[in-house]
């Protein structure tokens, strides 16, 4: 990284957009909170039923509406509670993770992590490990001067 890029990113707050299966990653961050531990507040958690819902499309809808980074966080390996629900999770990153490479966004941008409800602990050190791999990258490519969108305050707002 050169001295200029330096300057540039060091400002630089990343936003990232986390897919949490709800029984495993979701309640991992809840007990994160519980037990009071530290990380950046750079992370919006879209709470899901498996991470085998997670669609390679919303992940590359993610990055369009300008979101810096993306992580699938799901139950550890072996253990969903769909029983292969984390694994074709997986099987969906990895395949976007080359769609990146090929339209020249950094694959490591997005990423899969696996953890159980009661690694709180695991969930501050994969925020805080995104946010500075993200820092490191800068911003996303696509990323406008707009914030990232988020879906929810646009349909209440509509909804009003």
């Amino acid at each position: 990284m050169t001295e200029e890029t330096k300057n540039i990113n060091s400002g630089f707050e990343p936003k990232i957009l986390a897919f949490c299966c709800q029984f495993c990653a979701y309640s991992a961050a809840d007990l994160a909170g519980s037990m009071r531990l530290q990380y950046p507040p750079n992370v919006r958690i879209i709470r899901l039923l498996c991470t085998g819902k997670v669609d390679p499309l919303y992940l590359l809808k993610a990055f369009q509406e300008g979101w810096d980074g993306v992580f699938v966080a799901g139950c550890l390996e072996g253990e969903c509670h769909f029983m292969q629900g984390n694994l074709h999770a997986k099987q969906w990153v990895n395949y976007v993770k080359k769609l990146l490479k090929e339209i020249k966004i950094e694959p490591e941008r997005l990423e899969m992590f696996n953890m159980s409800a009661a690694m709180g602990t695991k969930f501050a050190d994969t925020v805080r490990e995104m946010t500075e791999r993200i820092k490191k990258l800068g911003p996303s490519p696509l990323r406008g001067t707009e914030e990232p969108k988020n879906q929810r305050t646009e349909e209440q707002t509509t909804k009003k």
